[in-house]
Parts: C-alpha cells; structure tokens; sequence
C-alpha cells in the first residue's frame, strides 16, 4: 500500500469551501460523464456513525456512486484488464469538515483493490502536522505533496489550463478576489488547506509498486485541476445556500442517468504515456 498526504491551498473561508465543494464536484460530474462513461449516482442520504473517527459520531451525507472509467484511467490498467476492472464503486461519508471516501472495484479485483481517501479541511497554510490523527504506523509511511492552485506544473498544459479556470488572471466580480499571485499564500486573505492523505492498494503479484504509483500520479492533476474551479466558479455559488445546492445535486443526478447514455465521452482522459 502506498500513502501520500495532498494538502491542497485555496483562497477560501472554510465554511465557504463546503458549498463551493459541493458545488464544483456536481459541474464535474456533469462534465465527465457521457458516452458510455462517467458517474452514475445510486444512493444519497443522511448518515450517523460512530465508526469514521474513533471517539467522535459524526453526521452527514452519505453517498454511493458508480464511475465507469474506461478511458480515465491509466494505459497499464486498460491493456492488462477486462471491462469489469474499469467499472468502479465509490461511496462517500461527508461530515464536512472531514470526509471519507473508499473506491472499490468489486466487479473485478474485490478486496485486492481500494482507494481510501480521507480529507480534513482547516483554516491554515498546510502546517498542521497530522490533521487526520494517523497512527504512528500510517505516518512511517506517509509521503507529505503541498500543492498551490497557482501552480500548473502538474496540469496538462492543452486540456486543464482555461481562460475561466485559471487563477492567475481570474478576478471575482462579488469577492473582489483574484488574480492570485506566485506568493499568495502569504500576501493574501483567507487561506485554507485541504488535507487529502490517499492509501492506495492494488495487490497483484509483479505489477503492486507500479500500478500503485500510478494511481497516485493522477492525483496531483486530479486535485489541482479541481480546486482550480472551485475557486475560479466563485461568483456560481458564492451566493448559494445548502439548500439550493442540495436540490442542485438532486437534479443533477437525474441529469446524469441519461447524460451517461448519450452522446461523446467527455472530460478529463488519461494521458496515454503518463504510466510508460
């Protein structure tokens, strides 16, 4: 298993990157989904639970989505792999500000694969240590990736850098934020991280290491490009409450049953030579 910690700085309140969240991931999915491919919701509902964070019961949202990801993922994953492998299984507990996510692909790999996904999001500059409480065993292991918004080394220079989602030259009409410049993390105000730490696992004797790190070389893109347009869609939902967001996603999940079954693949793709 192969962990790394994300802490991903924004230009947000904390409670105002809930609903910017919310928001953004609903316009990706729509953006992602076509042709056979993308996200399918099946479940969405209030949760209680004792068993997320030890010691704390937590409520929330919970979710359970179906990614149908053929072209998505990896060039090793869709040469070595049937169909049933590209068909993953996502389900979501948001008791914002933390949030867990575990990706599966039982169709196919069973217990042999996951991706776990556990976030906590603070008002600070990325210096909180171990805003998860890892265990001592988990933090040998982990790998700690400060990634900036302003930074595009990790985006695909065609496809994820855009005149509207870029905030280097993005100016918000109601915030007044923007453009952000290289040292804004300490010119500017606010300021919050996302703390993301990935546990990858992919137990297949030869190919474990490598498939491992292949899947976390998406996230780098993956959580810049996104928190890219939450920012840069400020002024879509700035003005937004959690109800008119909560009946937004209930829309969009009708949308995304026929949306999947029409038209051309649509949004992010795998770059083909990224795992050569």
């Amino acid at each position: 298993m192969l962990i790394k910690e994300y802490r991903v700085l924004v230009p947000l309140e904390v409670d105002e990157y809930r609903r910017g969240q919310l928001f953004a991931v609903a316009e990706a999915s729509k953006a992602e989904t076509g042709g056979g491919e993308g996200v399918e919701v099946l479940k969405s509902e209030p949760f209680t639970s004792s068993d997320l964070r030890p010691g704390e019961e937590l409520s929330g949202i919970y979710t359970k989505k179906i990614y149908h990801v053929k072209s998505k993922v990896p060039w090793i994953v869709r040469k070595m792999f049937p169909e049933s492998a590209l068909i993953l299984e996502e389900e979501c507990w948001n008791a914002y500000p933390y949030s867990k996510t575990v990706v599966t692909n039982t169709g196919y790999m069973k217990n042999d694969f996951y991706i776990i996904i556990e976030s906590m999001h603070l008002a600070d500059s990325g210096d909180t240590e171990n805003a998860l409480d890892l265990p001592k065993n988990l933090l040998k292991q982990r790998d700690v990736v400060m990634l900036d918004i302003y930074d595009d080394k990790y985006l695909n220079k065609k496809t994820d850098i855009k005149p509207d989602t870029n905030p280097r030259t993005f100016k918000s009409k109601k915030t007044g934020r923007g453009p952000l410049r290289s040292d804004w993390t300490s010119s500017t105000e606010p300021v919050m991280c996302c703390y993301k730490v990935v546990q990858a696992h992919f137990k297949w004797f030869g190919l474990q290491s490598r498939v491992e790190r292949v899947i976390h070389k998406q996230y780098p893109r993956l959580f810049t490009r996104f928190h890219r347009e939450v920012f840069c869609w400020i002024d879509k939902w700035i003005e937004l409450t959690m109800e008119s967001i909560q009946e937004m996603e209930e829309e969009t999940a009708e949308l995304l049953k026929s949306q999947l079954k029409q038209g051309n693949v649509r949004g992010m793709v795998c770059n083909s030579d990224d795992d050569k």
